[in-house]
């Protein structure tokens, strides 16, 4: 049976991750490798000679960011972006990008992501073989809180943060407070990492909800949440990065 593969473009302005990238590509026989680039300005070239399905694009390069890059493009490809700093995330997760991947890259990491991909509409007739892709599920872009006798569906994007309540969990919207019995332990597993931190036993935060910080304090809009020392440390890394 023929199939058609996924085009796919490595863009980054560092070779080494540029050589890794090509390397993870022509692993995966389902993708075809289509070209290497190291700046926008050549990628946008390479995007207008020939097709293009997916793009593993660095975040940080010379003359633009990726990701202000793929807001320049009226249909862009779908995109993994790659990164070694992790306060990009939220500007990917906010771009509906396939995935986010943090330098450096393992290829168990990378796979994970190309079966992102695969559950997308991409030119592509058969799935992967059990011994080159192994199954994985895209992580959702919402969860369901059991709440009021029903299970209440939550966007990710709409969550401010989440409070612990001993057995019982808060999670705040702009709009709505939900109290569902589970751990905060449990809630932080179906979190997005990228995209949330935890901040104190107590307390989870969406990272593009946060108006300002001190080294004690988180602000979200007219709430004020503490960050323990224990966590301390983690926070000023992620945000100061």
């Amino acid at each position: 049976m023929t199939c058609k593969k996924i085009n796919c473009l490595a863009v980054d302005d560092e070779p080494p991750a540029l050589l890794l990238m090509e390397k993870y590509i022509n692993a995966v026989p389902i993708l075809h490798f289509a070209g290497k680039c190291s700046n926008a300005v050549d990628a946008l070239t390479i995007l207008q000679q020939r097709p293009i399905d997916l793009i593993f694009l660095d975040i940080q390069m010379p003359y633009i960011l990726g990701t202000d890059f793929i807001r320049t493009l009226a249909n862009p490809p779908k995109v993994v972006f790659t990164t070694a700093f992790r306060k990009f995330a939220v500007e990917g997760f906010e771009l509906d990008a396939v995935d986010y991947l943090l330098k450096p890259i393992p290829f168990e990491r990378f796979l994970k992501a190309v079966n992102k991909a695969m559950k997308l509409n991409l030119p592509v007739v058969q799935t992967f073989p059990q011994d080159i892709m192994p199954k994985s599920e895209p992580e959702p872009s919402f969860l369901f809180l059991r709440a009021d006798r029903k299970n209440i569906k939550i966007h990710l994007n709409e969550i401010l943060f989440v409070e612990s309540l001993k057995d019982y969990v808060k999670v705040v919207t702009r709009d709505r407070t939900i109290v569902s019995k589970q751990s905060i332990s449990t809630i932080e597993e179906n979190l997005p990492e990228e995209a949330f931190l935890r901040i104190h036993r107590s307390f989870i935060v969406s990272l593009s909800k946060i108006d300002s910080f001190t080294a004690g304090l988180i602000q979200i809009g007219k709430y004020e949440l503490p960050v323990s020392r224990s966590y301390r440390h983690e926070v000023e890394k992620v945000l100061r990065t």
